[in-house]
Order: structure tokens, then C-alpha cells, then sequence
């Protein structure tokens, strides 16, 4: 791949707070680069973004970019917005965040690149933890933060990268994977992939640029089948609950609501146990994946489990913000039926009275698309409260509303604003229950506002 970096020497971020943006910013400030950014809100990672130096904007306006030879946006920026127009009319470079992750993915030598609907995030995180638990100076990009290293990337010395490489709009196909971890291929972005083939024969392509090794769901048939049709020499190994995969675990062992122990095999010969600290069975499957991915890389399993050990989750994934007067507060980033539902059936598993799920639908297309599967995921549920549908990169032409999902659930609320949902929530609740705020968006505010209710009865 060209290297488009030669010769730029003034690089501006639109976005610059995004999970996303922000590592690539890491990277290319440690390279030496003059950086700029602009951003819409305040966030605990814009001061991060200044703590570097960097000169962030608040607000997106078209002198933001003057100077900037190389302007960088995410897919979420909509054609509209002013800075992204006067960005194209400036005569600079102006490139989608994943173009610039694809040939940062190109500068490593051992790229290893996790995708899959669900659970990339939690992987990725997990996979990092071991290589650092393993001696490994690595560079990482996360979809979510990771207190481990302090945001969602961190800049190292050695040759190894770990990224996630999200299947939105087709951005992991500018990647340069070396090593491939397919966690699994559910029915999602239909807006943009349209049908669950189009979908599959995008992993396809991913899988087919992978030169090294493909670590994947054998348990999973829409995976199975993506991976056996690409073309591709590197090498296939799998992971799952059957113990016909390459790496399985088994004697699963929950010990309290946030902690599980199990053995780990690899083709039938015991490697050891290992234990998490995040809650449910869709989080082993995450484990023995980042175990695989780690090992088949030639990390000791004995640093797998000190770094799985060390663990404690991603900022908002199942993240426990709260216990107060009896009532435990966790926040989850599940914004897909199959995530809500995984999410609550482990939620109902656990020690808990009664469970609350408050909900902020994001995009209208994803809520109008899968309504009746948000409907069935959420009803698992004791209690279900619904915020507004946060459209984020979209427009309502779906004429879709938050309370034509609230219909189809027995019980359940939707308010218009965080406040009302906090109050609601805070006038309901009781000793022993757990509340989950849950979806991509900024629902976690919520959480924020029941707690501080709490604290205050």
C-alpha cells in the first residue's frame, strides 16, 4: 500500500473524540506529526487528545481544517457537515478513519485484526491484556476504552498490532490483516449490506486478504461457511463450546455473579484453567477466542491467563457502576438483539431480584429492521424503559418512534428525556434489583443520573 503519510506534516482529525480516531491520533502524534481535532462534546477523551498537546475545536466549522494537509473523518460523519465540504473543497487529502487504520495496519508486521457482529470489543481487550501479560510492546486499537491502557489504543514498540476490524459499511476491507479472529456473522447493518449473503461475502473478503492465520467460530455456520469460501493460504484454526474446534473450553464454573473459571483444551490435551471477571458464557467463547488468537501467535498460555486474569472488563461492557441502598447499576454497550439478549439472559442467571433494562434503540433503520427481535430480546427483562431512538448518522425516514418498540413489550415505558427515564427508574426500583443501561449510544448518562438520584434518597 502507498504510503499516503509521506510528506504530511499537518494532520486534522474531524471526530477527533471518537473511540475510533482517537488511537490513530496516539499513533501518529508518537510518529511525530502536527495534529488537529474537532469535536461536537466535552469528553473524558478529548482531555486526553489536549493532555498530548493536540488543539481540539468544539464545534465543526470550515476554518477548523486551515492548514491541514491530510483531513481525517469516520463513516459517521454525514455529507452535510461543514467541515467535511470545506475539507473537500480545500484541496487536501481527505480520507475515512479506516483507510488510515488500513495502512497503519500495513505498517506492522503481525496485524491482528478481530471482527464479528458481537463481542469485538471485549476480544480485542482481551487479546491486548495477554500480549502485554506476555512481555509483548504492542500498538492497540479498541472499539471502547480499557482502563489497562488508559483510553482505546495505546502506541508500542514492537511489531505486533491488535484492532478491531468492524464490518460497518465495509470499513475492515481496508485493513491489512495478518491474523484473522471471526467471532461469529449475525444479521446486522442491513441498511448497508442489505442481505445476509452480501454480509457473508464481505467476511469472505476479509478472510481472503488474511495472509497468516484465520482463528474462528467453528460453532458458528454463517462463520463456517464465509471462512470456507475464501481463498486464502493462511492457516485455519477454530474455537467454540464443541469440542470437534481446536481450542474448546470445558467445566465451566460461574463462582459469583461477575467471575467464572474453566478449562481450556486444545485438540483434546488440557492446556490449563483459566478464570474472567465479565459474567456469562458468550464471554468464555470471547476468552478462548483471544486465547487462540494469542497462543497461535506464540504467547505462553501461562500469560493468557495472567492477562485474562487481570482482565475486568471494557468500559461499558457490563461495566458495574454502582451499589447503592441495595440496588447495582451496570452499563453495556448491546445494541443488537442477539447482544440484549445474551446480556439479559446472563443478567436474569444471576443473584439478582428483579432486572431493569433501560434502553436507547440506536439508528432507525437497526430499530425499524429488527423491531420484533429488539421486542423478544428486551422481554427477557422484569422491567423494560425506553429513551428516545438516538438516529446518530441517520434521518427518521423510517417514521419509526421509540414507543412502537415499548408496544410490543409487556410493561414496558419510553420517555422523552434522560431525566424522566432516571426518575422513573429511581420511583420503581428496589433493594436487591439490578439495572442495566444498555445500547452504542450515550444511555449511559442515564446510569449516571440514577445513581446520583440514589445516593441522595
Amino acid at each position: 500500500m502507498e504510503n499516503f503519510l509521506i510528506g504530511k506534516k499537518h494532520i486534522h482529525f474531524i471526530g477527533i473524540g471518537g473511540s475510533g480516531m482517537y488511537p490513530l491520533a496516539q499513533i501518529l502524534h508518537k510518529q511525530g506529526y502536527y495534529l488537529t481535532g474537532s469535536d461536537n462534546n466535552e469528553t473524558e477523551t478529548l482531555k486526553a487528545v489536549r493532555a498530548m498537546g493536540i488543539p481540539v475545536y468544539m464545534g465543526q466549522r470550515a476554518e477548523n481544517i486551515e492548514g491541514a494537509d491530510l483531513i481525517v473523518h469516520t463513516a459517521a460523519i454525514m455529507a452535510d457537515n461543514p467541515e467535511l465540504i470545506a475539507a473537500k473543497a480545500s484541496g487536501a487529502m481527505v480520507i475515512e478513519r479506516s483507510v488510515l487504520l488500513g495502512l497503519i495496519t500495513a505498517m506492522y508486521d503481525n496485524a491482528v485484526c478481530v471482527c464479528g457482529t458481537h463481542g469485538k470489543t471485549t476480544t480485542t481487550s482481551m487479546l491486548t491484556h495477554i500480549f502485554i501479560a506476555d512481555g509483548n510492546d504492542l500498538t492497540a486499537v479498541i472499539g471502547g476504552k480499557l482502563k489497562a491502557i488508559g483510553g482505546s489504543g495505546i502506541c508500542g514498540t514492537s511489531d505486533t498490532m491488535v484492532c478491531e476490524a468492524c464490518e460497518f459499511v465495509d470499513t475492515f476491507l481496508k485493513l491489512y490483516p495478518d491474523t484473522a479472529v471471526v467471532l461469529n456473522i449475525d444479521c446486522d447493518h442491513l441498511d448497508y449490506f442489505k442481505t445476509m449473503e452480501n454480509m457473508k461475502r464481505s467476511f469472505t473478503k476479509f478472510c481472503s486478504m488474511t495472509t497468516k492465520i484465520i482463528v474462528y467460530n467453528g460453532d458458528d455456520a454463517n462463520t463456517v461457511e464465509a471462512v470456507g469460501a475464501a481463498e486464502t493460504k493462511a492457516r485455519l484454526v477454530t474455537f467454540g463450546r464443541n469440542e470437534k474446534n481446536d481450542y474448546y473450553p470445558l467445566n465451566i464454573e460461574h463462582l459469583s455473579d461477575f467471575n467464572t473459571r474453566f478449562d481450556v483444551y486444545k485438540s483434546g490435551t488440557l492446556l490449563g484453567r483459566a478464570a474472567i471477571h465479565v459474567p456469562g458464557e458468550h464471554n468464555v467463547l470471547n476468552a478462548v477466542a483471544a486465547i487462540a488468537a494469542a497462543l497461535e501467535n506464540g504467547c505462553k498460555f501461562e500469560s493468557a491467563v495472567k492477562g485474562l486474569e487481570e482482565f475486568h472488563g471494557a468500559v461499558r461492557r457490563f461495566e458495574k457502576l454502582a451499589e447503592i441502598n441495595g440496588i447495582t447499576i451496570v452499563d453495556d454497550y448491546a445494541h443488537h438483539p442477539t447482544e440484549v439478549r445474551s446480556l439479559l439472559e446472563t443478567a436474569k442467571a444471576m443473584n439478582f431480584g428483579r432486572v431493569w433494562a433501560v434502553h436507547q434503540p440506536f439508528t432507525y433503520s437497526r430499530t425499524a429492521t429488527l423491531l420484533n427481535e429488539f421486542a423478544d430480546a428486551l422481554s427477557i427483562a422484569d422491567r423494560v424503559v425506553l429513551t428516545e431512538i438516538m438516529g446518530s448518522r441517520e434521518k427518521n425516514t423510517y417514521n419509526i418512534y421509540s414507543k412502537d418498540l415499548a408496544e410490543k413489550i409487556p410493561g414496558a415505558v419510553w420517555f422523552p428525556t434522560f431525566e424522566e427515564v432516571a426518575k422513573y427508574v429511581t420511583d420503581n426500583v428496589q433493594p436487591g434489583d439490578l439495572v442495566i443501561t444498555l445500547g452504542c449510544g450515550d444511555v449511559y448518562k442515564v446510569a449516571y443520573l440514577i445513581a446520583d438520584i440514589l445516593k441522595n434518597v
